[in-house]
C-alpha cells in the first residue's frame, strides 16, 4: 500500500473519533475528571470486565480497518490464561473510572529471543476517554516498568492505516529499517529514558 493510500485510510478512520473538546465535555457531564481516573495493575477479579473492554476497544479501533475481533468469551479465556502464567513474561495496567468501570489498558511483554527487548503488545482506550493524555500516562507506566526490568528497546506492531499511529509518532516512535526500507507495520523506541521523560504518570 502506498504512503498516500495509507494516509487517506488513516484520515478517514480518524473522522469517526470524537474530538478532545467533546470528550472533555462528556467527562465533565459524567462528574469525572482526569485526576479521578486511576491507573493500576489489574486483578484476577477484573478479568470479565477486562475482556469486555478488550473486545469493545479492539472493535472500535481495528474493526473499521480489518474485521471484528474475537468475542468476549475468547478474550476472557485469553486473559485467564495470561493470569495463570506466573513467569513475569508480561504485565498490564488498566485505567479505572470513579465508578469502578475499566476504560483503558496497556499490556507489555518480554520478547523471548532477547532479554533487552520488550513489546507494547496492546494499548487501548474507550473512545470517550481518548485525546486527553491518558494514552501517554499509560505508556509512561509501561515504559518505566520496562526500564525496571532492564529492557533497552520497545517494539509495537500496528496497522499503518490506523489513526492511532499518530500517537506513536508523537511519542517519538520510529519505523525500524528492514532490508533498507522502513517497516510501516511496526514502531520501535530505542531510548526509553527519553520516552519516559515525555510520558508523565500523574
Amino acid at each position: 500500500m502506498t504512503d498516500l493510500r495509507i494516509a487517506a485510510a488513516r484520515f478517514g478512520a480518524g473522522l469517526v473519533r470524537p474530538s478532545k473538546q467533546a470528550n472533555q465535555r462528556q467527562l465533565e457531564s459524567r462528574g469525572e475528571s482526569i485526576s479521578s481516573l486511576v491507573i493500576r495493575e489489574p486483578k484476577e477479579s477484573d478479568i470479565p470486565a477486562h475482556a469486555q473492554l478488550h473486545v469493545r476497544t479492539w472493535n472500535d479501533t481495528d474493526a473499521p480497518l480489518l474485521m471484528n475481533g474475537p468475542p468476549v468469551s475468547v478474550r476472557e479465556y485469553q486473559w485467564r490464561e495470561a493470569f495463570a502464567r506466573d513467569d513475569c513474561s508480561w504485565f498490564c495496567y488498566v485505567i479505572e473510572a470513579h465508578n469502578g468501570t475499566l476504560v483503558g489498558f496497556a499490556k507489555g511483554t518480554r520478547e523471548d529471543q532477547s532479554n533487552s527487548a520488550g513489546q507494547l503488545s496492546k494499548i487501548y482506550l474507550l473512545r470517550d476517554y481518548q485525546r486527553m493524555g491518558l494514552g501517554r500516562r499509560l505508556l509512561g507506566h509501561v515504559v518505566r516498568r520496562f526500564i525496571e526490568l532492564g529492557v533497552k528497546s520497545v517494539w509495537s506492531f500496528v496497522d499503518p492505516r490506523n489513526p492511532s499511529c499518530a500517537f506513536y509518532e508523537a511519542m517519538g516512535a520510529e519505523h525500524p529499517i528492514e532490508d533498507g526500507k522502513p517497516n510501516n507495520s511496526s514502531y520501535v523506541w530505542n531510548d526509553l529514558q527519553k520516552l519516559a521523560a515525555i510520558c508523565p504518570v500523574e
